[in-house]
């Protein structure tokens, strides 16, 4: 029988798929408790509310996202290549279906559950860039504004337009995840390393 933090984290993982399949509206509490196989009151023992479930299924998921993407540092030693294959890393993770469906959620909650909105943009988006800035402040010892500005170019080249094709169901997304191909096979690192060849130009601080 499980409990205490492995309950916990059975019932988290059984409440992202009920609201990955029928939205935040549709699910409800005694719902999760049926398909995490525990009661109610159980249920409500360790969430007040469908809400606070909500948003700790957003920390599950910013723990896994950061759990499978790591830092920049982790895949090379060469600055460079490292920036590049962390934004392919990351591509790949934004464009698998499971993480597309997420996206999909986060965004219909917007209007509904602002609190929730925010702290997924936080957990997919905000703490990863993070994680850019402070690499390009410790490798290419940019400013905190500038490391900024050059976080937020590389996430738009992540992003545009291969996750924005995927989110709006025009390309098609894969269902299977290959973890042992770092990127996808189709991701173009080009864009990405144009950004970074320009920090890497000395002529960029004059």
């Amino acid at each position: 029988m499980r409990r205490g933090e492995e309950l916990r984290q059975h019932i988290l993982t059984r409440a992202k798929d009920v609201f990955l399949e029928l939205g935040f509206e549709r699910a409800s509490m005694d719902t999760i408790a049926a398909r995490a196989d525990t009661t109610k009151r159980t249920l409500y023992a360790h969430f007040e509310n469908k809400e606070e479930l909500f948003l700790a299924v957003i920390d599950l998921v910013g723990g896994l996202l950061g759990e499978k993407l790591k830092n920049p540092s982790d895949y090379a030693d060469d600055p460079i290549d490292a920036l590049a294959l962390f934004c392919g890393r990351y591509q790949k993770i934004l464009v698998w279906g499971p993480a597309v469906r997420l996206c999909r959620l986060f965004t219909a909650v917007a209007e509904r559950f602002p609190e929730g909105a925010a702290r997924a943009y936080d957990a997919v988006f905000r703490t990863v860039q993070e994680r850019m800035e402070e690499f390009l402040r410790s490798r290419f010892g940019l400013s905190r504004k500038r490391a900024a500005l050059i976080a937020e170019q590389l996430m738009s080249r992540v992003f545009h337009p291969r996750v924005v094709r995927a989110l709006f169901g025009i390309d098609p997304i894969s269902e299977e995840w290959m973890d042992e191909a770092v990127v996808d096979p189709s991701f173009d690192p080009a864009p990405i390393r144009e950004v970074i060849l320009r920090i890497a130009d000395p002529r960029t601080f004059k």
